[in-house]
C-alpha cells in the first residue's frame, strides 16, 4: 500500500528482523533485513532510501513472551531504536506513524515523540483486534534532530 501512496518516482523501504517472504518485487520498494538498534541498520536505510525520509511508519512490536516486565522492557528497547533512528531518518517536517503498546515505557516515549513535532495525535485503527493494547502515534511537521 505504501509503494502504491508514493508512485513510481518515490521510494519505499522497510526494515525487519525477520526476512521477508516472498520477496516484495516492486521496483520501488527495497526490504532490508536487521534490527533498527543496530546503527548499520540506520545506515543502510539511509542510503537505501537516498535521502532523508518524507514518512516515517513505524509497525514494529517486539515478539511477546507473555512475560509481562521482559514484553516492556522489550517495546521500551524497539521504542527508543526508533526514537534514536528519527533524526537520521526523517526531514524535518516530515510526518511519522508509530506503533505503540499501552504502558508506561510506550507512554514516556510517546511524550517526548511529541514534542518533536508540530502536531500530535493518537489513533487507534478500527482493524484493531477488540482489547487489543496497539495504538498509532500520528505526528506531523517534524522538528528536526535538534527537536
Amino acid at each position: 500500500m505504501a509503494a502504491a501512496a508514493v508512485g513510481a518516482s518515490g521510494r519505499v523501504v522497510g526494515v525487519d528482523v525477520a526476512a521477508v517472504e516472498p520477496p516484495i518485487e516492486n521496483a520501488n520498494t527495497i526490504a532490508l533485513q536487521g534490527n533498527l538498534a543496530e546503527p548499520s541498520v540506520v545506515a543502510a536505510l539511509l542510503e537505501a532510501l537516498g535521502g532523508l525520509a518524507d514518512v516515517l511508519l513505524c509497525d514494529a512490536a517486539p515478539k511477546l513472551t507473555g512475560l509481562r516486565d521482559t514484553d516492556r522492557a522489550n517495546e521500551e528497547a524497539l521504542l527508543l531504536a526508533v526514537e534514536l533512528a528519527l533524526p537520521r531518518l526523517l526531514r524535518p517536517g516530515g510526518d511519522a506513524l508509530v506503533k505503540l503498546l499501552e504502558g508506561p515505557e510506550a507512554q514516556a516515549i510517546d511524550k517526548r515523540l511529541r514534542g518533536r513535532f508540530a502536531q500530535a495525535k493518537s489513533v487507534k485503527p478500527s482493524a484493531s483486534r477488540p482489547g487489543s493494547s496497539e495504538r498509532y502515534l500520528l505526528a506531523r511537521g517534524f522538528r528536526g534532530a535538534a527537536g
